[in-house]
């Protein structure tokens, strides 16, 4: 099932809807009607929080158009019921760079809820904040409170979230980029615990943004650590030379037989020594189910292949695959096809060369990298 539509796009990145986007909605809407709210103000209150995450597209957009003018790009943008992510291929290189990118977002909200101050002050339509709430109140007034505090929760010091960000770009500028990034991960973590213990007590939607906020800063420290490890290691050691390939008019079976008969899950097809293609395990599946196991490989394989050079340093190669959503790079040296680099080799080199670093230590003797 296809769990989420695109509804839009500008300058090249595309913007998706979440099926879960329309539990908010439901929420919404059912809200109105166990107050026994009139059809014309359950309306408005489903038309407020299409115009919030119209703020929040805008919110994700800062984000993107600035990342556009330090050379990366955007894969697209999707609205979920706690907010939107904008998907970059890459984090910017330098501390300052990502200081900008992060507080473009919550600059784009600050512009909002300045204009919409100024047209309400204007039109005379200001009311106290005691008498706003999430279903009552002047419309306008409401989406400029609604957007100050967007920009309030997102500068919370809470890793992921552009808050977390500031501060790990703040601290990579005195600090190594990773202790820089496990420092602002544990605040956000410790954010996180706070926001679910209150969530228990007060509101259950608290407890979700802790779960959220939990695992990306998990995520984010362990990137920047096996990041870290990677650096200054070439792609050839870490690459794996035993592999087996495809032609283009193998059929699935043989796709299948290799499968099972090792641990490769995705193949080069070759044709006159020359990549033309990719076959991951996911399209064969998809491919046995529609036409067989007879299918010829050409019809089934990817033509978009991603190549590193072998004495391309490892760290430049995950970056790649992650900007090309790749599962598996193949790796030439003079044109030729010597080896190929999966998620899972190098996971595994990683876990190699700590066990290594582990036995040096307790030898007394200096880590280094060996090659494996």
């Amino acid at each position: 099932m296809k769990w989420q539509w695109k509804i839009g796009e500008y300058a090249g990145i595309g913007v998706y809807l979440h099926a879960t986007f329309f539990l908010l909605i439901g929420f919404v809407a059912l809200s109105h009607v166990l107050q026994g709210d009139p059809v014309s103000q359950l309306i408005t209150g489903v038309a407020f929080i299409v115009a919030l995450f119209a703020s929040v597209v805008l919110h994700e957009f800062g984000h993107a158009l600035t990342a556009k003018r330090y050379g990366i790009k955007t894969r697209d943008i999707t609205l979920y019921p706690i907010g939107g992510v904008a998907r970059l291929e890459r984090m910017p290189d330098k501390p300052i760079q990502e200081f900008w990118v992060a507080l473009a977002g919550p600059a784009v909200n600050v512009v909002i809820a300045a204009i919409l101050f100024v047209w309400i002050t204007i039109t005379n339509d200001i009311v106290s904040l005691e008498r706003l709430s999430v279903t009552t109140g002047p419309f306008l007034e409401r989406l400029m409170v609604t957007n100050i505090s967007l920009v309030l929760f997102n500068l919370l010091p809470a890793f992921p979230m552009d808050g977390g960000r500031v501060l790990r770009a703040l601290l990579a500028m005195r600090l190594e980029y990773v202790r820089a990034t496990q420092i602002a991960a544990t605040l956000g973590q410790g954010m996180a615990f706070l926001f679910g213990f209150v969530g228990l007590f007060t509101n259950p939607f608290l407890v979700f943004i802790a779960l959220f906020v939990w695992i990306g800063a998990a995520q984010e420290a362990s990137m920047a650590q096996m990041k870290s490890a990677l650096g200054g290691i070439p792609v050839s050691r870490a690459m794996l030379t035993d592999y087996r390939t495809l032609a283009p008019n193998d059929s699935l079976g043989r796709a299948v037989d290799l499968i099972l008969a090792g641990s490769q899950q995705d193949f080069p097809v070759m044709a006159n020594d020359t990549v033309v293609g990719v076959l991951t395990r996911d399209r064969v599946l998809a491919m046995l189910a529609q036409r067989g196991r007879d299918e010829c490989v050409e019809r089934a394989m990817a033509t978009s292949v991603a190549f590193a050079d072998y004495a391309e340093m490892l760290e430049g190669t995950l970056m790649r695959m992650e900007e090309h959503q790749a599962s598996m790079i193949c790796v030439t040296r003079a044109g030729q096809l010597v080896g190929i680099v999966t998620k899972e080799n190098i996971g595994e080199f990683l876990m190699i060369q700590a066990a290594l670093d582990k036995a040096r230590r307790g030898s007394g003797l200096r880590p280094t990298v060996e090659p494996v």
